[in-house]
């Protein structure tokens, strides 16, 4: 029977009712009304549902399908492997992303350090005898102080970290 075909193809994808409804574009009552019979689908649904579920619509309106075991191991290793899949690349996808920002800081972070290096301490030849000026230099010069002090130490770390990251990639 056609409703009972219908509720056995959509289970054995693993569907709900809802998620059939939005992939056939119809609400989902429609297809309750399908799988206990009170409603068919019309000649170009049926050719829909046959393209969904890779059946031939003979058989979605023939004989009774069998549902699949549940618990058939090839099917349980197969969502596994799928699973494992999706998990791999997204880990690698993590990875990745995770080298490219380290190394985006790392190259940030060595150009800054380059540019004060090579602008010297413009601060020295401010006037401060202006207020704002004064706190701009003493800001300034706190500044450039900590950096240079820091930012050494976080390019090495930060370097290290990739090394790792490129080493575990490799394996």
């Amino acid at each position: 029977m056609l409703k009972d075909n219908l509720k056995t193809l959509r289970k054995n994808k693993g569907l709900s009712q809802e998620e059939l409804s939005i992939k056939l574009n119809v609400v989902r009552q429609t297809i309750s009304k399908w799988e206990t019979g009170l409603s068919v689908p019309d000649a170009e649904m049926l050719i829909k549902i046959s393209e969904l579920f890779e059946t031939p619509v003979s058989e979605i309106l023939g004989e009774s399908i069998e549902e699949k075991e549940t618990n058939d191991l090839k099917v349980i290793s197969e969502k596994l492997e799928v699973i494992n899949e999706q998990l791999s690349i997204s880990q690698k996808q993590k990875r990745k992303t995770k080298i490219i920002v380290l190394l985006i800081i790392d190259i940030c972070l060595i150009f800054f350090f380059v540019l004060l290096a090579l602008l010297g301490s413009p601060y020295l030849t401010w006037d401060y005898g202006n207020p704002e000026w004064s706190v701009i230099g003493t800001l300034w010069h706190s500044f450039e102080w900590t950096f240079f002090r820091i930012a050494p130490l976080l390019i090495i770390v930060i370097t290290a970290i990739l090394i790792i990251l490129f080493i575990k990639r490799e394996k």
